[in-house]
């Protein structure tokens, strides 16, 4: 076990020989896919209008190789939606909350944010079940006859849901998963969800600005048989004349996108195709994880913030580590920052002192394992002084 002491950091710690040889461990914007350049990415359609025969096949083609990686049954429609994974969560919220009560699960600084939303912008009294930082709610004390509305994968946390067994097959309400860090890690089980966002800066180490919506049918049931007591803004309108706006989901976007932003998911997803599709993808994100873990099994001065392995994140995994307050973490990300050794590794601003570790499918695992002696020399150069 590696045991840094106060005695052992006075010592001047050498600097690993290897690197490696991404740095990338952003918890979004994510490391682009393993090869990635700008030359790389198809031009056609840039400069041209998004609602042209090209651009609209160009979306569309980008939507059927989501549904093709993610197993999505035809059940369920995908639209790309402005404002990232926020504003499709957003729009989900301000379209279909209201009809019913609210149940709003809370255990990290976005789900917090859904809570507010709720409370006092659409002032809908909401049952709250909170959590600590690294813990879980009683998913047990869900209660399906309300809309339920929660964070698949805590992105400033590092705690996820289990799985999907605690959501009622018989559920009265809409269960809306904010699922932007878990999706393309995780085998979904997408019979259990009603409504699912999540953004391309994640897991595919796509641009941002651009979310994707899902919605299953008993969420475009909601759509088309209820109309929220608030106005709603051009962006977020999904139903013309009663009936869900189905060019929506067929790339014929609400407002503008960038074709550049679609090209590079495009590149990701047909990467992420060539290893396989989903399996791939959730292979490459699991073995990132446990190559985290044996790095921080191996030192008694780190852990982590999520203790319990069934909850823990296998993206974006938080860490906590001994005595340390927000200035000494500043210090140490700072550290590995100026040598390249690793990039954006400090803990969410909300969250407990400590790092956060991007494990998602476009890292690779020699980086990760590479990370282990940096962190050793990080941390005594800090203690150091």
């Amino acid at each position: 076990m590696t045991d840094l002491t106060a005695a052992d950091a006075t010592l001047a710690p050498a600097k690993p020989a290897t690197k490696p040889a991404r740095p990338y461990f952003s918890s979004g914007p994510c490391a682009k896919p393993p090869g990635w350049s700008p030359e790389k990415l198809a031009t056609e359609s840039l400069g041209r209008s998004h609602r042209s025969k090209l651009g609209k096949n160009r979306l569309q083609y980008c939507i059927d190789l989501m549904r093709e990686l993610l197993r999505l049954p035809d059940t369920h429609r995908i639209g790309i939606v402005p404002g990232s994974d926020t504003g499709a969560f957003e729009m989900a919220m301000w379209t279909m909350l209201g009809a019913r009560p609210v149940t709003t699960l809370a255990w990290e600084s976005f789900g917090e944010g859904w809570v507010t939303d709720a409370v006092k912008q659409l002032k809908l009294d909401p049952t709250v079940l909170r959590a600590d930082y690294g813990q879980l709610p009683d998913l047990n004390a869900v209660d399906w006859s309300n809309d339920v509305l929660f964070t698949w994968n805590g992105t400033t946390s590092g705690v996820r849901v289990p799985n999907g067994d605690w959501i009622a097959d018989d559920r009265e309400g809409l269960s809306f998963a904010d699922a932007t860090s878990a999706v393309f890690a995780y085998d979904l089980p997408w019979d259990k969800i009603d409504v699912a966002t999540f953004s391309w800066q994640k897991v595919l180490g796509g641009e941002g600005a651009h979310g994707v919506l899902i919605l299953g049918p008993r969420a475009v049931e909601r759509l088309e048989t209820y109309t929220p007591a608030w106005p709603l803004p051009k962006v977020f309108r999904l139903v013309s004349k009663g009936k869900l706006a189905e060019g929506v989901f067929k790339g014929e976007t609400i407002n503008t996108p960038s074709m550049l932003a679609v090209e590079d998911a495009i590149f990701a997803l047909e990467w992420g195709k060539g290893l396989g599709g989903a399996d791939g993808l959730i292979a490459r994100s699991d073995a990132n994880a446990a190559a985290l873990d044996k790095i921080v099994a191996e030192r008694d001065w780190l852990g982590h913030l999520a203790e319990d392995p069934a909850i823990r994140s296998r993206t974006s995994v938080c860490l906590t580590v001994e005595g340390a307050d927000a200035d000494f973490i500043k210090k140490f990300a700072g550290l590995l920052e100026k040598e390249g050794a690793a990039l954006d590794v400090a803990g969410y601003r909300d969250a407990p002192a400590g790092l956060r570790i991007w494990c998602g499918a476009t890292v690779d695992t020699a980086d990760i394992e590479a990370l282990g002696p940096w962190l050793d020399w990080a941390y005594a150069t800090a203690k150091a002084g």
